[in-house]
């Protein structure tokens, strides 16, 4: 016999902090009967939820997947027929590129029913937790958020056409392959644009890196490309508080 009626929760979790989690979220997450969580889900927040509810790790990062995306939607549904209510916690926006769609259609195919509770997504309130607006009247009136890979690995081919654009250029999954990304934008825009590299977003131990397209490979050694990131390119990017003295210690030990 069930424990409960099979159901389904897609949460976001927010960008990392525990407490830039949503009202919402946080009190659908209390009545769990079992958590799945991603790898970007802190574990302050995991420590938030009952210790007697069961947790489990679906995370994926690049390169080194633990679970196929069929894995987990499996599990999704498995948990949910043992357990009764599943929140399936995901790090940012569950709609941000979560795969929220895919588990949505898989676990509603065995008519179990899925809510979903959106979250504040990484693309936003990361840049913000430095200073750095995606969008500023006179500056940029839009931006583009993008991954940096295809489902099926390759360079995504939008990139190219965002900076052909002047909007702000926010690329999540993108740290591997931030020189590429680089070096595609500077085909089309001016080599003095400013770029950062966020990691650890709103947490204690975040780092920000900020640059030029022209000046890239002298902070790519500073990039730790084991953790995730997000890149921002745009003209935004100088309203970090410390981008023009960090500029300028540049050009000082360069000699120019």
């Amino acid at each position: 016999m069930l424990a409960s009626t099979p159901k389904v929760s897609l949460v976001g979790a927010g960008p990392g902090s525990v407490d830039l989690i949503t009202r919402r979220g946080f009190k659908v997450l209390q009545q769990a009967s079992v958590v799945l969580y991603d790898a970007l889900v802190s574990k302050e927040l995991l420590n938030e939820i009952d210790i007697e509810i069961p947790k489990i790790y679906v995370g994926k990062r690049c390169g080194e997947h633990s679970f196929t995306q069929n894995d987990i939607n499996k599990l999704i549904v498995k948990n949910a027929y043992a357990y009764g209510h599943v929140v399936r916690l995901k790090g940012g926006d569950p709609f941000v590129f979560g795969r929220a769609s895919e588990e949505i259609e898989y676990v509603e195919s065995f008519g179990i029913p899925v809510t979903v509770v959106p979250g504040v997504s990484s693309a936003i309130s990361v840049p913000a937790s430095q200073g750095i607006p995606v969008t500023r009247r006179g500056i940029s009136s839009s931006f583009w958020v993008m991954t940096a890979t295809k489902k099926d690995g390759s360079f995504s081919g939008d990139l190219t056409l965002a900076a052909k654009s002047s909007a702000t250029l926010v690329i999540l999954m993108g740290i591997r392959k931030f020189e590429e990304i680089v070096q595609e934008v500077a085909k089309q825009r001016n080599k003095t644009t400013p770029f950062a590299i966020i990691q650890n977003g709103t947490l204690d131990k975040e780092t920000c890196i900020t640059g030029t397209l022209l000046n890239y490979k002298t902070v790519k050694k500073d990039i730790n490309t084991a953790l995730p990131g997000v890149i921002i390119i745009g003209d935004v990017v100088a309203e970090h508080p410390s981008f023009f003295e960090e500029e300028l210690q540049r050009v000082l030990q360069s000699g120019l």
